[in-house]
């Protein structure tokens, strides 16, 4: 019987055999898969300390920017220019609690507009700041 590429005639075969190079690259891969680390997955996240002092009574404050499609810039409620917007961050820098910044452009509100405006916002060191109203510009429908 004749193996692939040999002939019946008893001649040597000229094809190298492969079968044990697959075997060891095989042996050799399960090896490099078993000695790999567990590859952790984690977020490091500093917990606050608990603190003898209750924190549940503090009604943290918050400042709100809308943008309005004409470009104007709203500061809780009050029309402001960008310089009193610049203004208005650095003041609340120095508070003892920094108040959490809310942004919030409408939907028609100039995208250089908010562009400007959130690099206002990141050239203050604001620390606390969040996007809101992001909900209202949903394109799927809630069944």
């Amino acid at each position: 019987m004749a193996m692939s590429g040999g002939k019946d005639d008893g001649s040597p075969m000229m094809e190298m055999n492969t079968t044990p190079l697959i075997d060891v690259l095989l042996v050799l891969l399960i090896m490099f898969i078993i000695t790999i680390p567990v590859a952790t997955h984690s977020v490091d996240i500093d917990l606050p300390v608990p603190s003898d002092s209750p924190t549940d009574n503090v009604d943290p404050v918050t400042n709100k920017i809308v943008l309005t499609q004409p470009g104007e810039i709203i500061w809780n409620g009050e029309l402001i220019n960008e310089n009193q917007l610049v203004a208005n961050l650095q003041e609340t820098l120095n508070f003892a609690v920094e108040p959490e910044l809310q942004f919030q452009p409408e939907a028609l509100a100039s995208y250089d507009q908010s562009a400007k405006v959130l690099n206002i916002i990141k050239g203050s060191g604001v620390s606390k700041f969040g996007f809101v109203g992001n909900e209202q510009f949903r394109t799927f429908d809630k069944q």
